[in-house]
């Protein structure tokens, strides 16, 4: 039974991982008042781009740089549409998702069939070792990075002054532009770390969970990155709980498949997405938590005045 747990766990945190990235970066985003539908197309970007990186004989830790500056680059050139230009944020969040989808699947088109050695795991003396929560010790560095991403996201937004000015812009862009903050470019830094999170997310697909490249090989995560966001109603340690929820999900379907269970391959493919939804959907039955959690200015066009 050990080492059947010591998997299950295992594999809830490394398929958490890349919803970690995406969705706390998106939390930033929208803590900031910017709603960046394009969670799934960046994700894919900084997926090909990292494993062409990695493929061309660079370190993994430049292909691991290389996709989250892809990822804030795409992020940006949407800050350019939404924030310089006022354009719809919905929009033009779904047309960087379609762009990152067609893009991707042209830039990977020689990829299909190379693999990658996965990024190495972790061994801590002892810890490793101990039946099932070894698991936990036996990690690579990423899972940890995006394991830490939640306490941090919550300090910085909850106990420092630049979360206190992110969380004012998302919530009165007028009010804080009137007593000196440049609204406008703090929401670009906020998106474009949003649009790094999530090419360090499809990365984190590409070079370590399946170390190859598959056309939209993000399968939707992208979309649950951000329904986590709003469910989780914009709480670091609910998203948590979200990605957790996913992953073991995702995990025991894989083990359901494998013990044969007489149920359509399909269905228990999409069971982690009905879960988790389900779940999130449930927490956040009361519409007034929301209303209470949601940036007011979220998705809202701000131009100065005066």
């Amino acid at each position: 039974m050990d080492p059947l747990l010591t998997a299950i766990l295992s594999g809830t945190l490394v398929a958490a991982t890349p919803l970690l990235f995406a969705a706390m970066g998106e939390l930033i985003a929208e803590r900031s008042g910017v709603l960046n539908l394009g969670v799934e197309g960046m994700m894919l970007l900084g997926a090909v781009s990292g494993f062409a990186v990695a493929q061309a004989g660079y370190p993994t830790i430049i292909a691991i740089i290389t996709a989250a500056g892809v990822g804030a680059l795409a992020a940006l050139a949407f800050g350019v549409i939404c924030l310089s230009l006022a354009t719809n944020q919905y929009a033009a969040g779904l047309s960087l998702t379609i762009l990152g989808s067609g893009l991707s699947a042209f830039i990977g088109h020689d990829f299909g069939g190379k693999s990658l050695q996965s990024i190495a795991k972790l061994h801590i003396p002892i810890l490793s070792d101990l039946p099932v929560i070894g698991a936990l010790f036996s990690q690579d560095p990423l899972v940890y990075a995006a394991l830490a991403l939640p306490a941090v996201i919550w300090w910085v937004l909850y106990r420092t002054k630049f979360g206190l000015v992110i969380r004012i812009i998302g919530e009165a862009p007028h009010s804080a532009h009137a007593i000196g903050y440049p609204v406008i470019a703090i929401r670009y830094a906020a998106t474009a770390f949003g649009g790094a999170m999530a090419g360090l997310g499809g990365a984190y697909l590409a070079l370590a969970y399946t170390p190859l490249w598959v056309e939209d090989m993000t399968a939707g995560r992208g979309w649950i990155a951000l329904a986590l966001v709003v469910f989780a109603a914009w709480s670091p340690w609910r998203v948590l709980f979200g990605a957790w929820l996913f992953g073991g999900v995702a995990v025991l379907q894989l083990f359901a498949q494998g013990y044969g269970i007489k149920l359509p391959s399909q269905l228990l493919s999409a069971m982690p997405y009905v879960a988790t939804i389900i779940v999130l959907v449930m927490i956040s039955r009361n519409p007034r938590i929301l209303r209470l959690n949601a940036p007011v200015s979220l998705a809202q066009t701000f131009r100065a005045e005066g």
